[in-house]
């Protein structure tokens, strides 16, 4: 019933990557011209603090409604990891007039799809359906904001759901573990550093009591966003919010608290190995600042940096290491910038069968040492920008890609103007931004490396 998608929780995000939701691995057409904003939404605000947002598209008579609550596997008290993504489970057991599991079964026998998911920052749920079936699933959505119901026969069994998911998307799957071992040593003294679906022992301790203080505390209209998108206007949709969630009253709601990961400069490893591991791989993370926390412009050219090096076959490291000197199967540099606190930025490689990892690692810390030394250039830089502003002019044409980039923004402290002025923030970033970015956070000290091997293998260090 709730696709947690908990990978979020490890990524967090990144407005780029929404704005290509669906265009990410698709050639994209030559580039027109871009147009000044990306979604260009229309926007307002119910009395009770409700921020609602709307994307137009008429292409068809469909609409993405996706409710988004500002709290997620950050806000979780200590000891009570894993509460959060636990509460957005319980969600669906119902309402005195919803009942047990019948949510997502009316949501289909009126022909659409919903689920939900919980990251760091935030937890949200959506419903695909008909536009002239909008105001039943909006009504049914406010009404579970503050008349969900429990009773210990719901709430146990789901807990061992729980239990049961983390089990199969965490604990036997070496790559996740590694993952989930990687954020713990990364984010020292910070909620980053716990799983969103919690640690197993903590898991199990989570009672009834405790998922409805929870949503007590966190779940109201005015720590929440509402975003549809579809075929429909802000003038069409404002009465609908006004009677289903516009009837639902204020509450005081907690600051969320702010946390910051210590100056930590130590050489740091992980090594991992399983017998399950067929392919093994390493990977180093480190933090850098996002849209929200630390240098923002930084953020924007670290975007253009990993167009540069992971960009699609023609990408630095793609380029060097598997099609030049084939000593890998794939390498990449990630980077999330939409998120409340530090991002990380991540370059990874598996080696070719057979290949040794020691080599792979040293071939993947050479290009970095190059792109240190000798920087990007104009023509990257040029060419790099021009594929992301194609993909954002693209971008508005999915239905629910503009609601989860919309959501995800706002819900981790951006602004629509911050959205909408993405396309002239990436064509004013220059290519000395770029190497000095690049150097700030790839150069700095306190990453962390990890190595996946399998159970017989060597652990070998890249020197």
């Amino acid at each position: 019933m709730s696709d947690s998608l908990l990978r979020l929780g490890i990524k967090r995000g990144c407005l780029v990557a929404a704005f290509a939701l669906t265009l990410a691995t698709t050639a994209l057409p030559p580039s027109p011209a871009v147009a000044k904003g990306v979604y260009f939404p229309e926007s307002f605000t119910l009395a009770n603090g409700l921020q609602v947002v709307v994307v137009t598209n008429r292409r068809v008579p469909v609409v993405s409604h996706m409710l988004w609550y500002k709290v997620g596997g950050y806000d979780c008290p200590p000891t009570k990891s894993g509460i959060a993504h636990f509460l957005e489970h319980l969600m669906f057991k119902g309402t005195p007039s919803v009942g047990p599991g019948d949510f997502s079964k009316i949501v289909a026998r009126n022909g659409g799809r919903d689920n939900a998911f919980t990251s760091f920052d935030y937890t949200a749920y959506f419903q695909n359906v008909a536009r002239d079936r909008l105001e039943l699933v909006m009504g049914m959505e406010a009404d579970r904001m503050v008349n969900l119901r429990l009773t210990d026969a719901l709430v146990y069994p789901e807990r061992d759901v729980v239990m049961e998911e983390r089990r199969q998307r965490t604990d036997d799957l070496p790559g996740d573990r590694l993952s989930e071992q990687l954020e713990a040593t990364v984010f020292v003294n910070h909620p980053y550093g716990t799983p969103v679906i919690g640690w197993e022992h903590e898991i199990k301790g989570l009672t009834r009591e405790d998922a409805e203080a929870f949503y007590r505390t966190w779940y109201a209209p005015n720590n929440a966003i509402l975003v549809v998108s579809g075929d429909i206007d802000a003038a069409e949709l404002r009465p609908l919010a006004e009677k289903t969630y516009g009837a639902i009253p204020a509450r005081a709601v907690p600051e969320r608290l702010r946390f910051e990961v210590p100056a930590l400069t130590a050489e740091r490893r992980i090594i991992l190995h399983d017998s399950e591991i067929r392919e093994p791989s390493v990977v180093r993370e480190v933090l850098a600042p996002s849209y929200t926390h630390g240098d923002s412009d930084q953020a924007y050219a670290l975007e253009v940096l990993t167009e540069i090096m992971s960009g699609g076959p023609t990408g630095r490291l793609n380029r060097s290491l598997v099609v030049d000197q084939r000593i890998a199967v794939s390498a990449g540099l990630s980077y999330n910038p939409t998120t409340r606190g530090a991002a990380t930025l991540e370059v990874q490689a598996t080696p070719v069968p057979g290949g040794e990892i020691g080599k792979t690692e040293l071939a993947l810390t050479a290009e970095i040492d190059t792109l240190l030394k000798d920087g990007v250039t104009d023509e990257e830089v040029a060419t790099a920008k021009k594929r992301m502003l194609a993909a954002a002019v693209y971008a508005r044409d999915s239905l629910q890609g503009p609601a989860y980039a919309i959501g995800m923004a706002l819900a981790t402290g951006r602004t629509i103007d911050d959205i909408e002025s993405w396309p002239d923030r990436i064509a004013a970033v220059t290519t000395t931004a770029v190497n000095a970015a690049a150097r700030a956070v790839l150069g700095a000290q306190g990453g962390v490396t990890g190595q996946l091997l399998p159970a017989d293998a060597t652990t070998a260090k890249g020197e």
